[in-house]
């Protein structure tokens, strides 16, 4: 049992995030998820259009809604990340918003680094909303086709920051604590990334899923999900490591107000918004 444990503390010092490079082209896991994320959703609301009498969605349809979410969901990522979490950073620094440099003492690649699922999740629903009132559709009836089928992508996002080595959790002397090399490797620190891969996905993806010929209620199966998605995500935020951009004066907090992170009043209005 006890090479077991070993080999699970240091497993993030073994993987590669790196599948393949030829040159400078890199194939990342983290893409790679991603991908099979998005084909898993689009398989799954196929599948529902095909074996549930209710939907009336064409394929072309169902590609442009799909596009329409897709493009709302990484440009709101990418923004909702600079107006939630560092919008002091990139009013100094704005280029960096958009291009994969950091300009901060010289010139360097960084990548697109900083996404943010609820800037994600307001854009996603805003370009849903404009593709279904565009071409007529129902904005009720697609929240309830589609979001049964969304948290399962989950899964792999979070399994993608994991294989990359990000979004760990805070110190723990758990057996199931990891050392993580892009942190401190000398510390344990909670795999926060498996806990949401498991909450926001998996366990998620079972209440939902079942439900979806049950509750017939147009629109409530969008407040359940952001309900359902704000609690699992406010719970698992006490074991994930605070952003440390978040700064009392003098002292590193990584919260914003009281005992609560940015993720963590975030995902409180979720909640609020629906119950309200």
């Amino acid at each position: 049992m006890q090479a077991f444990w070993h080999w699970w503390q240091h497993l993030p010092e073994n993987m590669n995030p790196v599948i393949f490079q030829i040159g400078g082209f890199k194939l990342q896991y983290y893409g790679l998820m991603y991908l099979v994320a998005f084909g898993i959703t689009y398989a799954l609301i196929t599948y529902r259009i095909k074996k549930e009498d209710r939907w009336d969605l064409s394929q072309d349809h169902l590609q442009g809604l799909l596009t329409a979410m897709i493009i709302g969901l990484v440009v709101g990522a990418r923004f909702g990340y600079v107006v939630f979490y560092n919008l002091r950073y990139y009013l100094e620094h704005p280029l960096e918003i958009i291009l994969p440099f950091s300009f901060n003492g010289g010139l360097h690649f960084t990548g697109i680094s900083g996404m943010s699922y609820h800037g994600g999740l307001i854009c996603t629903i805003i370009g849903a909303a404009w593709y279904i009132r565009k071409n007529n559709l129902d904005f009720r009836e697609m929240a309830d086709l589609c979001i049964p089928c969304i948290p399962v992508a989950y899964t792999f996002g979070r399994l993608g920051n994991f294989i990359n080595g990000e979004l760990w959790g805070r110190a723990t002397d758990a057996a199931w604590g990891m050392y993580f090399p892009s942190g401190d490797p000398t510390v344990l620190r909670h795999p926060s990334q498996l806990y949401e891969a498991f909450g926001e996905g998996i366990l998620l993806f079972l209440v939902l899923w079942p439900l979806r010929k049950k509750v017939r209620t147009p629109g409530v199966m969008l407040s359940l999900y952001l309900i359902g998605y704000g609690a699992v995500r406010f719970i698992i935020e006490y074991v994930r490591k605070p952003d440390e951009q978040f700064r009392h004066p003098g002292e590193l907090i990584g919260y914003v107000f009281l005992i609560f992170s940015m993720g963590m009043m975030l995902c409180m209005g979720m909640i609020t918004d629906v119950l309200i």
